[in-house]
């Protein structure tokens, strides 16, 4: 086989892996150097020269002439004899240039040269995707469902690249089938040995402000600015959101007419409830805004230690805390201040008893329950049916059923 025939049954990878015909050229003298210096021990006297246009090349091996018997190394000098029987003029100290066929090398150094050919390739594939993915992190991408296990999901894009999509960086409520598209943002780029693993998130702030970006065209022209996103996924979210342009609301905006535009953002995040609030530098406003929908009497800020004392009617405590607490956690994170709700009221005059002191009936990890969503007094939960209190917090029916007799005792006594 002559090498213009060997490297035309090469070209099948050019034309399969979309290579450009430079590249692949590249890639054919550094895998033809490294058959080199298996054979020779050396490939530094060997010129390739590699023609892209004809898709020819030619190796000359590079000599120099040597009196016979003196040759110390003999891939680098020849002997005068054997110089004079390729060109009869030769004399010692001359080059000789000598023409090497790939036949030349054997047939298994051929096979072996096809491997490592298609070894190079995929690795000028895996490089160049490292690349495209890690330019795009942070970005939306939508891919299809391949293959759903139980700790990831594998998805697969219009040009067949893998991307994972691990069970912890889903919304809790996600279901996937094979077929079904997925959007989400590509957190992360890694090589896995020579192969680069890309993940994607569903669950990331970044997905969530990408997702605005993309819905709401006064945030992708930049008319409105996310200030910060914080969220807890398929749940809750707070989105602080800010306008250099007086006569634009960026709350309005980005929410619509009875939620039009927010709506779409919604059901993508499998129903994630999201509060979009006018951002501020006024660190009590701010909070107060956070905690929404509960309304704030009073806050009392202590800047150095990034705490705040939050004082809210007892009607508002409830909704301050929300759900498992997921409202004034949500609202610590937006606004980096520590949270501490208050609730505003003279125990005395409401004829009202703290819940702590019925210590020794009540045991104090279910007291904390009650307090964990605002309730720390006794007419506080006797206000509550037991069913909603048993869906609010981590307490059984029978033991709220129990509680409430306790409390019931104390005013009939």
């Amino acid at each position: 086989m002559e090498n213009i025939a060997l490297i035309e049954s090469f070209s099948e990878f050019k034309d399969d892996k979309l290579i450009d015909r430079v590249t692949l050229m590249a890639i054919l003298e550094d895998v033809f150097r490294n058959a080199l210096k298996k054979k020779y021990g050396s490939d530094d006297n060997f010129d390739i020269i590699i023609n892209p246009d004809k898709g020819d090349m030619e190796i000359w091996r590079n000599r120099v002439v040597v009196a016979d018997g003196e040759v110390e190394d003999p891939n680098s000098q020849i002997e005068l004899s054997e110089a004079r029987r390729i060109e009869p003029d030769f004399e010692v100290g001359e080059d000789v240039s000598e023409e090497v066929k790939l036949i030349d090398l054997g047939r298994r150094a051929i096979l072996a040269l096809r491997q490592n050919l298609i070894s190079k390739i995929h690795e000028h594939d895996n490089t160049n995707l490292y690349k495209q993915f890690k330019d795009i992190i942070g970005e939306i991408y939508t891919a299809e469902v391949h293959h759903v296990r139980p700790k990831v999901v594998i998805l697969v894009d219009d040009d067949g690249n893998e991307i994972v999509l691990p069970k912890e960086k889903q919304i809790p409520s996600d279901f996937f089938r094979k077929g079904d598209n997925v959007k989400g943002i590509i957190e992360n780029v890694e090589l896995k040995g020579n192969k680069p693993q890309i993940v994607m998130s569903r669950t990331s702030e970044k997905f969530l402000e990408k997702l605005f970006e993309q819905e709401i065209p006064e945030v992708f022209d930049g008319l409105i600015i996310i200030k910060k996103v914080v969220r807890i996924p398929g749940e809750k979210a707070k989105v602080a959101v800010d306008s250099y342009d007086d006569r634009i609301d960026p709350v309005g905006a980005c929410v619509g007419m009875k939620g039009s535009r927010i709506h779409g953002i919604v059901r993508e995040l499998g129903n994630e409830n999201i509060d979009v609030i006018n951002f501020t530098t006024n660190p009590s406003l701010l909070i107060s805004r956070a905690l929404s929908p509960a309304k704030v009497s009073s806050i009392k800020l202590n800047e150095e230690t990034k705490s705040a004392e939050v004082f809210l009617k007892l009607e508002e405590v409830s909704k301050a805390i929300g759900r498992g607490g997921q409202n004034i956690k949500l609202a610590s994170q937006l606004t980096g201040f520590e949270l501490d709700v208050i609730r505003e009221g003279n125990v005395a005059e409401d004829d009202d008893v703290e819940l702590t002191e019925f210590s020794d009936e009540i045991d104090g990890w279910i007291i904390d329950e009650f307090a964990k969503i605002g309730l720390d007094t006794a007419k506080s939960i006797l206000k509550q049916e037991v069913a909603d209190l048993a869906r609010r917090t981590d307490l059984e029916e029978e033991t709220i059923i129990e509680v409430m007799r306790i409390l019931k005792e104390e005013f009939e006594d």
